[in-house]
């Protein structure tokens, strides 16, 4: 039978692309955002992943109507940036009840399907978890707690043959960038650094890799015999995760301080 596959945050970015690749592989996707409409040729939800109940409804009636689902691909989420010392504690709550709430009520309606199937889940994270980023660490956070996230699921629900790995992208062109929130409250008293971070940042980011190339990395790893628990997509990331593993914490973080804070 055909496979079923959700994907969050499936109208832009790397959501878009991994919805249009699995599409491709001959899934039936269902994407889900908050948007009105979706990806021509895939069935959408206007689904907002901070309503518990909405994204429980979805998921179910998704299961329910084709009698399974497959695979789940958490892509949705959105960025932050500024000071710790000026951010607002609701800013930084939100952040975390989309990039990493999100994906945990749509996990949590997905499993009791997911184990029928002995399917998988992918949660996308970022090369941030591994490398906490300067006046984005908030999101850096979110995307660590994703990967603590992941590795514990994926023990808890290994006898009944359900996968789940964390999947950490680097510097993407996406309109991520664009609708990353920013604030340079503080800039003042951090002497214009804030500033400087996130516009490096944000270069590095509109140079990175085409979400195309991480939506069919996905795709490859929805399809793979087994999984393990954690990728970073492409070598240069894969060296950098491997660097953030071996290098003494204080020399990792020094080299992160003079790239993304003076």
């Amino acid at each position: 039978m055909q496979q079923v596959a959700i994907v969050t945050g499936g109208t832009s970015g790397i959501g878009l692309a991994a919805a249009m690749a699995l599409d491709r592989a001959g899934y039936t996707v269902h994407t889900f955002s908050r948007r009105g409409t979706g990806p021509e040729g895939l069935h959408h939800w206007s689904v907002d992943l901070a309503d518990e109940a909405a994204v429980t409804a979805a998921v179910h009636h998704i299961a329910g109507r084709h009698g399974r689902l497959d695979l789940v691909v958490n892509c949705a989420g959105f960025g932050i940036s500024g000071a710790i010392e000026f951010t607002n504690t609701a800013d930084a709550q939100r952040l975390f009840d989309v990039d990493f709430f999100g994906m945990v009520r749509v996990n949590r309606a997905a499993l009791p399907h997911l184990r029928k199937s002995r399917g998988r889940i992918l949660n996308v994270s970022s090369v941030a978890a591994p490398i906490a980023i300067p006046f984005q660490a908030y999101y850096s956070a979110a995307k660590a707690a994703v990967n603590s996230y992941s590795l514990a699921l994926a023990n808890e629900v290994r006898p009944y043959g359900v996968s789940v790995a964390a999947v950490m992208p680097g510097d993407i062109s996406t309109g991520f960038t664009a609708a990353r929130e920013k604030s340079n409250r503080g800039d003042d008293v951090y002497g214009g650094r804030i500033a400087r971070s996130v516009a490096k940042m944000e270069r590095d980011e509109r140079r990175g890799m085409s979400p195309e190339t991480v939506g069919a990395y996905l795709c490859r790893l929805a399809q793979v015999r087994r999984l393990k628990g954690s990728y970073a997509v492409g070598f240069q990331y894969r060296f950098f995760c491997l660097l953030a593993r071996l290098l003494p914490v204080r020399l990792l973080n020094w080299l992160v301080y003079r790239l993304y804070a003076v």
